[in-house]
């Protein structure tokens, strides 16, 4: 019988201390991350955190800079590994296939930052190596993207206003018909949780 894994990526520290964090696609990523780990562990699967550092860059994903770690309100449970990347999907550079294979993992959830970015990458290769994929899109959070031809030297006044910049609701539409039905089954966190849904805004 095969197991299930839920891949927490990159929910740490280090996209916090970028100004365009009060721009995210989802102010309870924390909350809604909780939820899905909260869900698995009950279940008996293996929960997996991962992190991306560029070491030497001196940016913000530099680990010398102390903000590699996971965001305040989200923290591994006893035997559960945290893998440190250094490419945008959580498998090329780490050992995850390996933890995934030996645990007898064929069904794998993810979430994380950016939903565009690593998570979906992620959700790609996993599902090019054999992978059932569940894609949580309300467990992930995303920014809005500027225009490849706005320069890089432009402030984020700029970029937001910028017509051409994809919004946050476009790159989350995007992203979900881009993987489901071809990459990934995309969920929510209600339906993963087995939550009743609550009920839309008035």
């Amino acid at each position: 019988m095969s197991r299930a894994a839920l891949v927490v990526i990159d929910v740490q520290e280090s996209f916090r201390q970028r100004p365009i964090w009060a721009y995210g696609s989802n102010p309870d990523i924390v909350g809604q991350v909780d939820r899905l780990v909260d869900a698995a562990r009950g279940r008996g699967d293996l929960v997996v955190w991962v992190l991306h550092a560029e070491p030497g860059t001196g940016g913000v994903f530099d680990p010398a800079l102390g903000h590699v770690r996971l965001i305040d309100g989200l923290a591994p449970g006893e035997g559960e590994p945290t893998l440190v990347k250094t490419s945008h999907n959580a498998f090329t550079t780490t050992n995850l296939q390996q933890l995934l294979t030996l645990a007898g993992v064929r069904d794998v959830t993810v979430c994380g930052i950016r939903t565009e970015q690593c998570v979906e990458t992620t959700t790609r290769v996993g599902a090019d190596l054999g992978y059932r994929m569940t894609f949580v899109t309300d467990a992930t959070m995303t920014f809005p993207i500027p225009h490849r031809d706005l320069p890089e030297t432009a402030g984020l006044a700029e970029v937001l206003a910028d017509p051409r910049t994809l919004s946050n609701e476009e790159i989350v539409r995007r992203t979900e018909y881009a993987l489901a039905g071809r990459f990934a089954t995309v969920r929510t966190v209600d339906e993963v949780t087995g939550a009743i849904p609550a009920r839309p805004r008035s």
